[in-house]
């Protein structure tokens, strides 16, 4: 329990200074109350479930004016529905996670008794991005409420009219000593980042999240880091082709590809480039009809974010590259929707292939073989998700037993990040740490473990003095 909170002077910044106030009381609150039974945890779940599916129609205009369009059925889909799913997770098994779970004891130990008991950290602060801000904010926060915390959020200045909502909708739902929404610029992020918080989840970009890990590390503030980074989809030697292209491209335009998780680039065996793209384009048709007037598909979330998008393209074709737009529409910069684009002959050098892309521009890759397909992302940062498809077991093991990532779906895209039974997070440059159903309960409680000592025990035997009685006890105890 951290109790170094920073002294503020009257000059000091007002924000900062609401920040640690709020902190303070917070911190407060949970020494009245270090322990909250099961019940008082899921009325507060179920408070937040009712939160958000009786505002799920008001959350998803909001989003969709924040992003110039996203349509509704999209954020049912992957914000509310995700949302309540998790939610429903937890209340169905968190009064079995808040158990003690025994331990055994070695022989020596006995007849001692162990334990490890799950205890509430404290105060959770949550910083959520813009692309998946309901999913991003409810998600941490059920396992900060099923692990009996408080907590405090910190939504995304991009996406204003969905954070003022969410605080709106929190406050009345939640004691502001209980959970709280803060929102504010870059600068308060950077306040918010350097608190110290007794658990600290961000969700964003390894750039920004070196930052964060920077200034949790001057509290030595325990962090969950959701990065992102360039995640692979590989097209084995022995897949069903037409269904992999139809779940990359599925994957990659769902938010316009604005989603940590998103297929970035495509390794397919050499010489099938043509039949992705036709492919591809027939997918397009189906999923997104009449592509310029279509409104299911979403908009870029700003001007700058579509600016970087263009720039991405247009680098990588005066480097070499060719587009191949998948859909005969050209992009809209006034309604920031941004055609889906394959891209062949891509430099590694480029900035396409050295950045997350975060849009629909999807780089293939070809691959002579499947040492090869493995080398290519074995040379670069570990990606926060991976996609294989291919039938073939042996391929399979050794996809999986030679590559490194935070996740992996088989056969599909993006789905492992709805199974709740499975943790949720990055390794090296895409993240540390995870969250999601019982992992997430795990990540934001203390794991405590406990020795019971029995009346009587072994303790006499090997204390000093060490005489002939400890040599004899000493010598079976290492022969044993």
């Amino acid at each position: 329990m951290k109790n170094d909170l920073p002294e503020l002077a009257p000059q000091d910044d007002p924000a900062l200074a609401a920040l640690t106030s709020l902190l303070r009381d917070q911190r407060a609150a949970y020494l009245r109350a270090p322990f909250p039974a099961w019940d008082v945890r899921a009325a507060h779940l179920r408070a937040l479930r009712a939160m958000v599916l009786d505002n799920a129609d008001a959350l998803a205009d909001a989003i969709s004016a924040d992003f110039g369009h996203r349509a509704k059925q999209e954020v049912l889909l992957s914000e509310i529905w995700t949302s309540k799913e998790e939610i429903d997770e937890a209340l169905k098994h968190g009064k079995r996670w808040m158990k003690p779970m025994r331990r055994a004891t070695n022989k020596w130990l006995r007849p001692a008794r162990a334990k490890v008991i799950p205890q509430p950290l404290g105060v959770i602060g949550i910083v959520v991005p813009w692309n998946y801000p309901v999913m991003l904010s409810v998600g941490p926060l059920i396992g900060a409420l099923a692990a009996g915390n408080r907590a405090i959020v910190k939504m995304s200045e991009l996406t204003p009219r969905t954070s003022a909502l969410f605080e709106q909708l929190i406050a009345k739902t939640f004691a502001r000593e209980h959970v709280a929404v803060v929102n504010g610029d870059a600068d308060v992020g950077a306040a918010f980042s350097a608190l110290p918080f007794d658990h600290l989840l961000f969700t964003g970009s390894t750039q920004v999240g070196r930052h964060v890990m920077r200034a949790a590390a001057e509290h030595l503030t325990p962090v969950t880091l959701e990065l992102g980074g360039k995640s692979p989809a590989i097209v084995g030697p022995n897949a069903r082709f037409d269904t992999a292209v139809d779940s990359i491209v599925t994957g990659k335009t769902l938010n316009a590809g604005q989603t940590c998780i998103a297929p970035d680039y495509v390794l397919l065996p050499r010489g099938m480039e043509a039949a992705f793209i036709e492919r591809a384009r027939a997918r397009l048709e189906k999923l997104y009809p009449d592509f310029a007037r279509n409104a299911d598909f979403t908009s870029i979330v700003s001007d700058r974010h579509f600016a970087r998008l263009q720039r991405l393209a247009s680098d990588a074709q005066a480097a070499g590259a060719q587009l191949h737009p998948l859909a005969d529409a050209a992009s809209d910069p006034s309604l920031r929707r941004f055609v889906p684009c394959a891209v062949t002959h891509v430099p590694d050098a480029s900035q396409l292939m050295q950045e997350e892309i975060f849009g629909p521009l999807l780089p293939l890759v070809p691959y002579e073989t499947l040492d090869e397909a493995i080398a290519y992302v074995n040379t670069r940062p570990r990606p926060l998700a991976l996609y294989l498809f291919d039938d073939d077991r042996g391929t399979i093991d050794r996809v999986m037993q030679e590559t490194i990532s935070g996740g992996v779906t088989i056969n599909e895209t993006l789905m492992h990040i709805a199974c709740g039974s499975l943790p949720f997070g990055g390794v090296g440059a895409s993240g540390m740490g995870a969250y999601h159903g019982y992992d997430g309960f795990v990540a934001f409680s203390k794991m405590k473990p406990v020795l019971t000592q029995a009346r009587w025990n072994v303790r006499e035997l090997i204390a000093p003095p060490y005489g002939k009685r400890f040599a004899a006890v000493i010598r079976m105890m290492l022969k044993l």
